[in-house]
């Protein structure tokens, strides 16, 4: 004998509540944020040791973007690099 209630079809067809995927949210905006800095390094006059330099980052870093190894990089790191590259070619 089962002890499990027994379900209608109404509960049987409604899909399963959903909840965000906060891993997938970070990877997309690290991915967006990554297109973004790699398209501004290659207009930038900045060469990648000093672009590292300016944002306070190793050049591993630079080098791990450049290559897409973005799980190496956290949010705040792309962020910084986008700020740094932007200032630069914003004009004064």
């Amino acid at each position: 004998m089962s002890t499990a209630s027994p379900r209608n079809g109404a509960e049987q067809l409604e899909p399963p509540p959903r909840c965000p995927d906060l891993d997938v949210r970070d990877l997309e905006q690290r991915t967006r944020l990554m297109r973004i800095i790699t398209r501004l390094i290659a207009v930038s006059d900045l060469g990648n040791r000093e672009i590292a330099r300016r944002a306070g980052l190793p050049m591993q870093k630079i080098s791990d973007l450049l290559a897409g190894r973005l799980e190496q990089l956290s949010i705040d790191e792309l962020q910084s690099l986008r700020r740094t590259i932007d200032h630069e070619l914003t004009p004064p």
